[in-house]
């Protein structure tokens, strides 16, 4: 099963490059449905039509088509945006051009802005979109083209905050409440799919589930880093969705877009990150630059990558123990160190919560914690299970 990030990545000539997102790429097109909630059509303004022509007896009219879409639409898309990853391309040295160097789009996703605030607005996208950018441009609904800083990013909740000159922002998405979707609720997908030549673009579906736990691949070694909390939707997610707005029928912010499950047996499977789960993200980027997270001290690495032989022969483990996290060094001046932790311990417990994998540990910490928190570490020191209280300290 392939997870990809649904940013669109832009075309190269011999001598040019493609950008190379962290964490998952854009895979095939994904399919919407359309609620019968969403398609009840009112003709005209009160149900109102104009006379426009009356010819040998046959009469045309035309007539103004709302819904529930695009009143929602027509409300919030001017939030959405285009953002454009610049970057220097590698030069062919035998080039004529091998002197330029101006950055060129490496890459193309969405925004969405979510702050104005005296000269300044702030637009939340993906990490992927924006990962390598030396220049970023945002690109408004109506067209206009306007630089843009990147004050944070982070890679494991694929987030990322910009900011950019309010002068010519007029309208601000409003933060709805993920926590009480349920599934069969119908939502709006708008972003700009292959790119800003279909910028704008809108699609409907349902929320298909919520609290989704997808397994992520950070640094693409070929193990799971980290499980990755987001909404399930069959709205189509396509390439250049990326940091695209997933609405509700109210026009309020659920979700941001963020990847697809891309699979030839598999079809319309969109995901999302929930709001609720990326507030604190964006506030943290915008104020900080990046997201404070409690540290042990440690560098770790899975147990089941470590052979039998040397569990028993050189670590000295209980034979029936095969799952954990083994300490392959000790930070200086860190909590773990204050606590008496050392190399080739394997922690199996903290807080009262078993730990099987360098996964279950990163999620405790960076989901259950906080710095300055002290935690009670059970772990084997050879054949001899051990306890310690470790204070958390901030880490990266």
């Amino acid at each position: 099963m392939g997870y990809y990030n649904s940013t669109e990545p832009k075309k190269r000539n011999k001598g040019s490059f493609a950008s190379g997102f962290t964490g998952i790429l854009a895979g095939a097109v994904l399919a919407g449905v359309v609620l019968p909630g969403f398609t009840d059509i009112e003709q005209g303004i009160g149900g109102a039509t104009q006379q426009v022509e009356n010819i040998s007896g046959v009469e045309n009219v035309s007539s103004v088509v709302t819904s529930d879409v695009t009143e929602v639409v027509d409300a919030t898309s001017a939030s959405v945006v285009g953002v454009t990853n610049l970057q220097t391309a590698q030069q062919n040295q035998f080039s004529q051009n091998s002197g330029s160097s101006e950055p060129q789009e490496a890459g193309a996703g969405s925004g969405v802005i979510y702050k104005k605030e005296g000269d300044s607005a702030y637009i939340v996208t993906n990490n992927h979109v924006v990962e390598g950018a030396e220049q970023v441009k945002v690109t408004l609904s109506d067209g206009t083209e306007i630089d843009a800083e990147v004050l944070g990013t982070d890679v494991w909740t694929d987030l990322a905050v910009l900011k950019t000159s309010s002068a010519e922002i007029k309208d601000v998405a409003e933060f709805g409440d993920s926590s009480v979707l349920k599934a069969g609720e119908p939502v709006i997908a708008i972003g700009n799919p292959l790119g800003l030549q279909f910028s704008g673009s809108v699609t409907t579906g349902v929320i298909s589930g919520t609290e989704r736990s997808i397994p992520i691949d950070i640094n693409k070694d070929g193990t799971e880093d980290w499980q990755a909390e987001v909404l399930q939707t069959d709205a189509a997610i396509n390439p250049g969705n990326s940091g695209g707005a997933l609405i509700n029928s109210q026009g309020q912010l659920i979700g941001i877009n963020s990847m697809k499950i891309a699979q030839d047996a598999v079809e319309g499977i969109g995901l999302a990150i929930p709001i609720n789960s990326a507030i604190p993200i964006i506030e943290d980027l915008e104020v900080k630059g990046e997201v404070e997270r409690p540290a042990l001290g440690v560098s770790i690495l899975d147990l089941q990558n470590v052979p039998a032989p040397i569990r028993q022969n050189e670590l000295n483990l209980p034979a029936e123990l095969e799952k954990g996290v083994v300490v392959e060094s000790v930070a200086k001046d860190s909590g773990a160190e204050a606590a008496g932790l050392q190399q080739s311990d394997v922690i199996v417990e903290m807080g009262g919560d078993e730990i099987n994998s360098v996964l279950e540990l990163r999620q405790y910490l960076y989901t259950k914690a906080e710095v300055g928190d002290t935690l009670n570490i059970k772990f084997y020191r050879g054949a001899e299970l051990m306890e310690a209280e470790v204070q958390l300290t901030e880490g990266v």
